[in-house]
């Protein structure tokens, strides 16, 4: 494989992470419809776990090598502030505002981080142009859905819309955490590790609910679907663009997340284009490009004084 394949590797996998997720929060609201947050939680993750160890089996990969008690403890936070309380956030904030604002707010994601890495890796702190093109592609976000928003209205309450923040900023310390303490881990490990983690931990708060779900195919098909794709599938390649482009850059697939909303709408709702859709994912992807801007590392002491001599 040549250096340029190499390096589009990463940006490859985040244009697959956003096709994935781009069907996420329709998928929340199909879910939550017949089955509380934490069954909704509990069979994506427990569905996610089994698809997941099953490609590993399939490809003859070892389930965690034997330092499957060593991880417990951060495969449990990451499990608590990646899965369990972003998502029952999300899926409960999504029964009472509109999917059109929960997409906004979860995209302030890259926003919390931009934030938190600032105290918390000071080495990967964003550039100037970095801050601007997060905040550009949350403008972009906004303009996206403003139709939507303008024809249905908000649709909601401010208890809803601030869980969902909740889950935008439970998904940034989630991604602080990765990039300080689990870094350049095996992706298929972290994968699973979380998912089964996950599963554990919101059992016992679902169990309570289960008599109350209504078994319809439609539903169980689209928590199955954010099991097995959007979890399963998924987190090999987030995790895989946090380690190789960072947590800003990472995270700022929410961005693009409602423009792939757009695309499955067009190709399999035939929905049509309209003008504000074109502007705002031609500002979601302006602003990401700016955020994937990279600083010019600085030059070494002996390299600057080299130059300064070939000038004179």
């Amino acid at each position: 494989m040549s250096e340029s394949q190499r390096r589009f590797l990463p940006y490859a996998a985040f244009i697959g992470l956003g096709l994935i997720w781009g069907l996420s929060f329709l998928f929340f609201k199909l879910g939550v419809h017949d089955m509380s947050p934490t069954v909704l939680v509990f069979i994506r993750s427990a569905s996610g776990a089994v698809a997941l160890a099953a490609i590993m089996a399939l490809s003859g990969r070892s389930l965690f090598g034997g330092r499957l008690r060593s991880r417990l403890i951060p495969f449990a936070i990451m499990a608590i502030t990646n899965a369990v309380i972003p998502w029952v956030a999300i899926a409960w904030g999504e029964r009472t505002i509109s999917s059109g604002l929960a997409s906004i707010l979860n995209a302030t994601t890259p926003l919390w981080v931009a934030i938190f890495i600032f105290w918390v890796i000071p080495a990967e702190r964003p550039s100037l142009l970095n801050y601007t093109g997060v905040l550009i592609g949350i403008a972009g976000v906004v303009i996206l859905v403003l139709p939507d928003i303008v024809t249905h209205g908000l649709s909601g309450n401010l208890i809803g819309a601030l869980a969902v923040v909740v889950a935008s900023m439970s998904y940034a310390v989630s991604a602080m955490y990765q990039r300080t303490r689990m870094r350049g881990w095996n992706v298929f490990e972290q994968s699973l590790g979380q998912l089964i983690a996950s599963a554990v931990i919101v059992f016992p708060l679902a169990i309570p609910t289960l008599p109350a779900v209504h078994l319809a195919w439609l539903s169980m098909a689209a928590v199955l679907a954010l099991g097995i794709g959007g979890s399963g599938i998924a987190y090999l390649l987030y995790y895989y663009t946090m380690n190789t482009l960072g947590p800003v850059r990472a995270t700022g697939v929410t961005f693009i997340v409602p423009v792939t909303a757009v695309f499955w709408g067009v190709v399999l709702l035939q929905e049509s284009l309209s003008l504000p859709t074109i502007v705002g994912m031609v500002v979601i992807l302006f602003g990401i490009v700016l955020t994937n801007m990279r600083r010019r590392p600085a030059p070494r002491p002996e390299a600057a004084r080299e130059k300064e001599a070939a000038r004179v």
